[in-house]
């Protein structure tokens, strides 16, 4: 594993993941979560969402382009979307949220994935 693709793409699918986060719950759908959110909190989450497929990126998946890591992003944002929504909802019952929830993760995480995916062959080629 390259040590530094996998840090340098994962700090860069980290800021698009949270300026993502930004874009969907801080300006579209604000009204899906609490405008007190603890925001060095949020930016450990997608740091660690991002560290999380950079690793499988470059470990185990070499993957090293925008469309192959989007579609990955996507099967995995999908997957694991679904995984925290049922979790989520499983003491207050499925809603319509639950399904933009799942669309906004979803697409943000291909987003990451591409990004991710891309920086992976951009700063994994040899010098």
């Amino acid at each position: 594993m390259n040590t530094k693709s996998f840090l340098l793409s994962g700090i860069l699918g980290a800021i698009v993941y949270f300026l993502l986060g930004w874009l969907f719950y801080g300006v579209l759908f604000t009204e899906l979560h609490a405008s007190e959110s603890c925001m060095w909190m949020i930016a450990l989450s997608c740091l660690f969402m991002a560290l999380l497929i950079s690793l499988i990126y470059n470990r185990w998946a070499s993957i090293t382009t925008f469309s192959t890591g989007f579609k990955a992003g996507f099967a995995i944002g999908f997957l694991y979307t679904l995984s925290m929504n049922f979790f989520m909802y499983s003491s207050k019952g499925i809603d319509t949220d639950f399904f933009i929830l799942l669309a906004i993760e979803t697409i943000s995480l291909a987003i990451v994935g591409g990004v991710v995916g891309y920086a992976n062959g951009l700063f994994g080629k040899k010098s």
